[in-house]
């Protein structure tokens, strides 16, 4: 038995529940984690309240696709990650057929990666779904280059944090986006060249000034909605314009660009594009990890919550004060 944290019903964070839950033991390909850490998505969010890209198949349903722990027992045919062994979990599964909230979890073996040296586990639950992701859309998807520039909306989130840092690795420059002036500063300090806040700014024109009226290369937005009519207005002739979040809540128009306008290309991006691929996960893999032995990225935890919080979690995690990633330890 493991305490887990399930929910019976859509709804708010008050549906949660920890309750006693037998595990069972891995089957082939799969390991069993004792969980030590779980980073916590906006993804979780919108699958509690039934509103994430897939539905939840069948009452209780548990949560969770991110953490930190040590590998408890392997399945058949599974090599290379012995009892004891220091990982991480990606998200790289639906939640439908496995989840992390909970002291004990059984996952896919090509969903765990060996965590590095001097990572502890919090730090372990923090990595891997912002860099991948931000990595995947910045380099593998968009081809971002040195001398680019790249509008990162929402940057506070722990996505937004990963795409500064990597942008500015590669020699690109960030501009972040931020609704008030509380987060200029840290944005600045986090790795962005320049800070628009859209309360009192318009994000195009604000990035055409700040490109000398060419664009940018890359806009990664989170919030999508109306406001990708005036996004598109900001991006670079042949630049892209990556939608990886709905944030607005809003129905978002597409193409939604009048002709004559200079050419972009518009697509939507998930983290999966990179976790399902073998060889786009090794790449992903190889670049933060050095990224980390060298300091360039720096994962950034906003607030640490333990499981019996987990409702207070999902609270803090929709309230949207956030700035880098949100961790319950186990």
């Amino acid at each position: 038995m493991a305490r887990t944290v399930r929910f019976h019903e859509y709804g708010g964070p008050d549906v949660l529940r920890l309750e006693d839950v037998p595990v069972g033991d891995p089957g082939p390909g799969e390991v069993l984690v004792r969980v030590e850490a779980i980073g916590i998505n906006r993804a979780e969010v919108l699958f509690r309240g039934g509103d994430y890209i897939e539905r939840v198949r069948a009452f209780p349903a548990g949560l969770g696709a991110e953490a930190a722990g040590t590998v408890e027992a392997a399945g058949p045919d599974v090599t290379g990650l012995e009892p004891g062994a220091e990982i991480s979990v990606i998200p790289a599964f639906s939640m439908n057929d496995h989840a992390v909230y909970a002291e004990r979890a059984i996952v896919p073996a090509s969903a765990v990666l060996r965590r590095p040296d001097g990572l502890d586990a919090v730090a372990g639950a923090a990595v891997w779904m912002p860099y991948v992701t931000a990595y995947g859309a910045l380099l593998e998807v968009a081809g971002l280059r040195a001398g680019d520039t790249v509008v990162v909306t929402a940057a506070s989130s722990s996505v937004g944090i990963a795409a500064l840092q990597i942008a500015g690795r590669i020699g690109a420059r960030a501009i972040a986006t931020t609704r008030t002036d509380a987060k200029r500063d840290t944005l600045l300090r986090a790795g962005a060249s320049e800070v628009v806040v859209t309360g009192r700014e318009n994000v195009a024109d604000r990035t055409l000034d700040l490109t000398g009226g060419r664009g940018a290369e890359l806009v990664f937005d989170a919030v999508a909605g109306p406001g990708v009519r005036d996004l598109g207005r900001a991006v670079a002739p042949g630049g892209t314009l990556l939608l990886y979040g709905a944030l607005s809540g809003e129905p978002t128009p597409y193409p939604g660009f009048d002709l004559g306008m200079p050419a972009l290309n518009m697509r939507t991006y998930t983290l999966f594009e990179i976790t399902t691929d073998p060889g786009r996960l090794r790449r992903a893999e190889a670049f933060v990890t050095s990224g980390l032995r060298t300091g360039a990225l720096r994962p950034l935890v906003d607030r640490v919550f333990p499981l019996d919080e987990i409702a207070d979690a999902h609270r803090h995690m929709e309230a949207g004060g956030q700035v880098g990633k949100i961790v319950v330890t186990v």
